[in-house]
């Protein structure tokens, strides 16, 4: 009897049909092969089982090159559109591997679920801020060391954003090892992990397949651009400055005793500020790009989805600028509690969000390398 994967005991409605026809035909047409991993990755699975196809949907990076390329497209009978096709797959992984189950019906609802909890979040800080706080206080202007907790005690957002983020990396760590153990456990030989870390590290950190076989993605027309790659490195290396920003706050917390607000030309306020810019420039690029894109490759019905993360980190980044800006003002309690807010609201949508889509894509990644290296053997 054949052995039931985590996805093949949550029987559901039929979403297997159409990715599966889809990727039949381009294995037997080979054409694409060189554009990116999808392709190579698919011929190496002829029976295309579920956590198959959920693999080759999170592998795909939606560069659009094999939409132009493909002589099956619409209007042929075949109409094969595989970036839309594989869109859609992703989103039902997404759904289908969500931890906890309750909680996944977020996911289907996933660009009105993140804009409400977001805006609940942002609005709630606030308006307990103004409830709570003394006015003189809330008001005043604080430019000493430790200025903020004189507004939010530390130990109201430290308490706060441990629950939270700590839940939601639980939810995500969760989700993603039930998504690696269906796709590591089916398909061709591999490598061991640690051997195929540094070239799954290299295609993660360069966005290697946005490269769309060589030239970039192929967004609006036949023509390539790295315009994707490049607003996708932006909000992606942003956000980690960000991060880095406030793990070296943490440590001058607790370490050095040292209490925010830190100077201008501190450690953590350079890398917040080149963080911050880095994801609006790509938040708001990658929202440029998303809607002068051609509509024939996209699943419309995942955009709000795209939008509603992006507009979240750009908001985020940006309350944190306009803080960091005005902080030795009246209006940094405010402020403060708006950025609070909204840091609140992300950290809270994390599992439930388009921001999930960067764990399984690391999986898929890393799969991807540890097959490369023993499929290169056997056509050798």
């Amino acid at each position: 009897m054949e052995s039931l994967t985590h996805s093949d005991k949550h029987p559901e409605p039929e979403t297997d049909a159409e990715p599966r026809r889809v990727m039949q035909l381009c294995n037997v047409c080979g054409f694409c092969t060189g554009l990116c991993d999808v392709f190579p990755a698919s011929e190496r699975r002829p029976d295309l089982t579920r956590a198959d196809l959920d693999y080759l949907a999170n592998l795909c990076h939606n560069c659009r090159a094999c939409w132009y390329a493909c002589q099956y497209a619409p209007p042929h009978a075949f109409a094969i559109n595989v970036p839309a096709t594989l869109a859609r797959r992703r989103t039902q992984s997404y759904q289908r591997y969500a931890w906890p189950r309750p909680l996944a019906a977020l996911l289907a609802r996933s660009g009105l679920a993140t804009t409400l909890v977001s805006l609940g979040a942002t609005l709630l800080i606030p308006l307990l801020t103004l409830m709570l706080v003394p006015f003189d206080t809330l008001f005043a202007t604080h430019q000493a060391e430790g200025a903020f907790y004189r507004v939010i005690p530390w130990g109201v957002m430290s308490a706060v954003a441990t629950l939270t983020l700590g839940f939601s990396m639980l939810a995500v760590m969760v989700s993603v090892m039930r998504y690696w153990r269906d796709i590591s456990t089916q398909g061709p030989p591999t490598i061991p992990v640690w051997h195929a870390l540094p070239a799954a590290a290299r295609d993660l950190f360069t966005l290697r397949n946005l490269g769309g076989g060589g030239g970039g993605c192929n967004d609006h027309d036949q023509r390539s651009s790295q315009a994707r790659r490049r607003f996708h490195h932006a909000l992606f290396y942003g956000f980690m400055l960000c991060l880095a920003a406030t793990t070296v706050a943490a440590g001058y917390h607790h370490f050095l005793e040292w209490q925010a607000p830190y100077p201008f030309f501190s450690l953590p306020n350079l890398l917040g500020t080149v963080g911050g810019l880095g994801m609006i420039v790509g938040a708001a690029g990658l929202v440029w790009v998303k809607r002068g894109a051609d509509p024939e490759p996209t699943a419309s019905e995942t955009l709000p989805a795209d939008y509603a993360l992006l507009a979240l980190l750009f908001a985020t980044a940006a309350t944190g600028l306009i803080l960091m800006a005005l902080r030795e003002t009246p209006a940094m309690g405010l402020l403060l509690a708006l950025h609070l807010g909204t840091v609140l609201g992300f950290f809270v949508m994390i599992p439930y969000s388009k921001f999930v889509h960067g764990a399984y894509r690391a999986a898929a990644l890393l799969q991807a390398a540890r097959e490369r290296p023993l499929h290169r053997s056997i056509v050798q």
